[in-house]
């Protein structure tokens, strides 16, 4: 199992420091999420990307039908050059709260679903090189190749991981052109060793991410790690350190993050 933090938020300087900390703290990876305004997302992953050289960066998660998926694949590409190859896109279909600024983005569910397996499609495309996608939500092409050729990313496959909830196939197929799957609608442990068996029958590969999340003590490693085995033991790849509550942009919460992250992952 690998470790990443989810950054709950502050200034881009702070969260820029988070990502150096982690490293420095054995953390494998460092997530940030993309909200409607703010700091920007991948602005910030770019400028992590030139101060570290291990953690594996990435969106927790991107709203790919509320984006232009041909410019994230632009963004996602820029980050894993910076960054030697380390960039991850975790997507999902966006969550229609009270908190959504009505600018006209798609909130019907379905339809929502189509324009992200298209943009996954899309992406794929652009980063293989491909100039042109012709699809039922997105018709793109460019003239010219060579900003298809500076724009490839250093991994030969991005990973992507996409939100699926289990037991429903039809979210599920989804993750099967993907590489990871990030649960949704909670479930324990028995439930992801399901889901994994579920997806490996149907041709996902074995080493499939699998990621779970939750909030382990800093100041109790034997703790932290018993409540992260069972999740380990169900073959979830990825344990998400978590902090979505209280204030994101409070002194109080940049000293928790702080301090929870120098402690180390529940390894």
């Amino acid at each position: 199992m690998k470790f990443g933090v989810v950054l709950p938020g502050g200034t881009a300087p702070e969260q820029v420091e988070q990502a150096v900390l982690a490293e420095q703290s054995g953390w494998d990876g460092v997530f940030v999420w993309e909200a409607a305004s703010g700091v920007d997302a991948w602005s910030l992953l770019a400028a992590m990307a030139v101060v570290t050289t291990r953690v594996r960066l990435g969106t927790m998660l991107t709203p790919l039908p509320w984006r232009r998926p041909w410019k994230v694949a632009s963004q996602v590409a820029t980050v894993d050059q910076l960054s030697n190859g380390r960039a991850v896109l975790g997507i999902g279909v966006g969550a229609v709260t009270d908190d959504l600024p009505l600018t006209g983005e798609t909130t019907d569910l379905r339809e929502r679903a189509a324009m992200m397996d298209d943009g996954i499609d899309l992406m794929r495309t652009l980063w293989a090189g491909g100039t042109s996608h012709h699809g039922p939500h997105y018709d793109y092409k460019v003239e010219r190749d060579d900003p298809a050729e500076v724009g490839r990313p250093v991994q030969d496959r991005v990973p992507i991981w996409v939100v699926a909830v289990w037991p429903r196939p039809k979210s599920l197929r989804r993750v099967l052109k993907c590489d990871g799957v990030i649960p949704g609608h909670g479930g324990g442990p028995d439930e992801m060793r399901a889901m994994r068996a579920w997806l490996v029958e149907r041709g996902a590969p074995e080493d499939l991410d699998i990621l779970t999340e939750g909030e382990t003590p800093g100041d109790d490693p034997a703790a932290a790690r018993a409540q992260v085995a069972p999740w380990a033991d169900a073959g979830c790849t990825w344990w998400m350190e978590t902090r979505w509550e209280l204030p994101h942009h409070s002194p109080e919460r940049m000293r928790e993050i702080r301090a929870r992250i120098a402690a180390g992952p529940p390894a």
